[in-house]
């Protein structure tokens, strides 16, 4: 039995000790997926004006929450338990030492923990801590330091759970040296190169200008070069969200379709395009930024484009898959195939309908990405309703989904009740949808993002159909809707843990491709060169605006030149 399959036995019984850190960072990602999700369902109620019982001041102390809880902790906690999982499982190998994995878990809790804590502080008036900087926590805003160093301490703990996973592969490359690399392994380990060169930004605009800076030892920043860092960071961790997603499309859910892969080597190059081509885009966030010349924002917009082909690369692989999956269950004729798809399965109808749900959030993320047209939805409602699309729906139903699947490998114990289940992920499609398009809706009016007061007194928004109190019912229900699912999915996992052990076994086999990794040139698994390009493309990218950037603006603000204030007064 090769390494990609593991036939009927469970993870648990054969891998104990890495199921164990598997259950914890999952349940660490659900206890944050939970207090962020009351926070999105406070906000979506508040700013509707349907119930309000926080002041409009704490409205961006719960927009920080909910955006800090959902879309780092939620996400790169599931992804650390699930990659654990995968390099585990398709490397056949225990990890190098569980003291090690525990750490870098450890590690993430701590980082978590001190930016809740200063992100909590600002509900009390009397306590000095506050973190009232949004989820693009760059200059002009500034939190308290605890809240930069839980950011320090967790990204830390990221990048010590990627040499954990990089140690296992380079001791199986060892006893394994004509081997290809395993596919999941293979999507970890360029998942994880992605991450270290993009997480160098916001690295260097946390520990050397916005710590600093909240620490006073240093009296000002440039708003433009932390922003820009931020940036930098700020749209390849996108990606870095949506690989755990794609690697269950990719890996998993043409088995549960009933069917194979229709392509390894398809599915490795989009993980390398991703590598090369995910960092060199931030500046398409800063089309309005004026400290940064159109030409370089030019580069930025066709750097972008070349994003749709790992997307639609992705579309045709994972829906050839699925068919491929429904023919060999009887499905026949052009889309009639469709139906012997295990719909009443809910991992598939989840990941399914997250798919879909990502297609709609990639036709607006063109709109996002093109100069001319963002000018029209930048800083409107139009933007959080593009990436509720994919991060909200994207990535968090296919995480529940894929939760429906790997829980019983982790715990021996089946889901509570299958049919909650393929209701709750429906619901959320639903809910998702009507808040979704009410927002892009909103946001084509010129109706605000991240603000508590988006009424405008003496101002008349023109709805061009419908009228506003339409688009606000739509968020509010969407909302309202979107909170029962999380509930529903919190609620049937931990009922879920009570039931009684299985008595039968579990098929948690995963299907060999159609077209296999021999079918693909090896230079797809040559790591050091795609990390060598992806290096170079970032450097082509930034050196040149932020070298302008600094030239014109200090590298610590205006008046300090390349120097913090504390060191002008001993250096000439």
């Amino acid at each position: 039995m090769s390494a990609e399959l593991e036939g009927e036995e469970l993870f648990l019984d054969r891998f104990p000790k890495e199921a164990r850190i598997v259950r914890a960072s999952l349940w660490s990602a659900f206890i944050a997926l939970g207090i962020g999700g009351l926070g999105g369902l406070i906000q979506a109620l508040h700013r509707t004006n349907y119930l309000r019982f926080i002041e409009s001041a704490d409205y961006y102390t719960v927009l920080t929450l909910h955006g800090v809880l959902l879309a780092i902790s939620f996400t790169i906690f599931f992804l650390v338990g699930l990659f654990t999982w995968a390099v585990t499982r398709s490397l056949d190998r225990p990890v190098e030492d569980i003291r090690f994995t525990w750490a870098w878990y450890l590690t993430m809790v701590a980082g978590t923990a001190l930016a809740g804590i200063a992100i909590l502080g600002g509900f009390v008036d009397s306590i000095p801590i506050s973190a009232d900087v949004l989820f693009t926590f760059y200059a002009p805003l500034q939190a308290h330091p605890m809240f930069y160093a839980g950011l320090a301490v967790f990204i830390i703990g990221t990048w010590m759970a990627g040499l954990d996973w990089f140690r296992s592969w380079w001791n199986w490359r060892a006893e394994n040296p004509n081997e290809r690399i395993p596919l999941q392994t293979f999507m970890v380990l360029m998942t994880m190169l992605m991450w270290y060169i993009s997480t160098i930004g916001v690295a260097i605009s946390v520990l050397v200008f916005l710590l600093p800076w909240s620490l006073g030892l240093i009296e000002q920043v440039n708003p433009l070069l932390t922003r820009t860092l931020f940036w930098y960071f700020g749209h390849p961790v996108v990606y870095f969200w949506l690989m755990p997603a794609y690697l269950l499309w990719y890996t998993v859910m043409p088995s549960i379709s009933g069917g194979r892969l229709f392509s390894d080597p398809l599915a490795r190059v989009v993980f390398v395009l991703f590598l090369l081509l995910s960092t060199p885009v931030g500046i398409h966030h800063q089309y309005l930024d004026p400290g940064i010349a159109e030409g370089f924002k030019f580069i930025a917009m066709t750097n972008t484009m070349f994003l749709l082909l790992p997307s639609l690369l992705t579309a045709f692989t994972v829906v050839a898959s699925m068919e491929h999956g429904a023919r060999q269950n009887g499905g026949e004729g052009y889309l009639s195939w469709l139906g012997a798809l295990p719909w009443r399965d809910p991992a598939f109808t989840g990941m399914a309908l997250a798919g879909l749900m990502f297609a709609a959030g990639g036709f607006s993320g063109m709109v996002n990405a093109g100069m001319n047209i963002n000018y029209l939805i930048h800083n409107s409602l139009w933007v959080p309703g593009h990436f509720h699309l994919t991060v909200g729906t994207a990535v968090a139903l296919t995480f529940m989904a894929g939760t429906y699947w790997i829980l019983p490998q982790l715990t021996r114990r089946r889901v509570y009740s299958r049919t909650i289940a393929l209701f709750q992920v429906i619901l959320w499609f639903v809910g998702m949808t009507l808040m979704s398009n009410a927002m892009h809706r909103a946001g084509l009016i010129g109706m605000p993002r991240r603000t508590a007061e988006p009424q405008y007194d003496g101002f008349a928004f023109d709805a061009g159909f419908s009228t506003v109190a339409e688009l606000d019912f739509q968020i509010a229900i969407g909302g309202t809707l979107l909170f029962i699912s999380l509930v529903l999915f919190l609620g049937n996992v931990i009922v879920s843990l009570f039931e009684g052990p299985m008595e039968t076994s579990v098929d948690a086999s995963l299907s060999d491709p159609l077209s296999g990794p021999e079918d693909s040139p090896k230079v797809l698994d040559n790591l050091w060169l795609w990390t060598a390009i992806a290096v170079v493309l970032v450097v082509l990218a930034y050196s040149l605006p932020i070298a302008a950037i600094i030239s014109d603006g200090g590298l610590f603000g205006p008046g300090t030149g390349t120097y913090p204030a504390w060191l002008l007064g001993v250096i000439p």
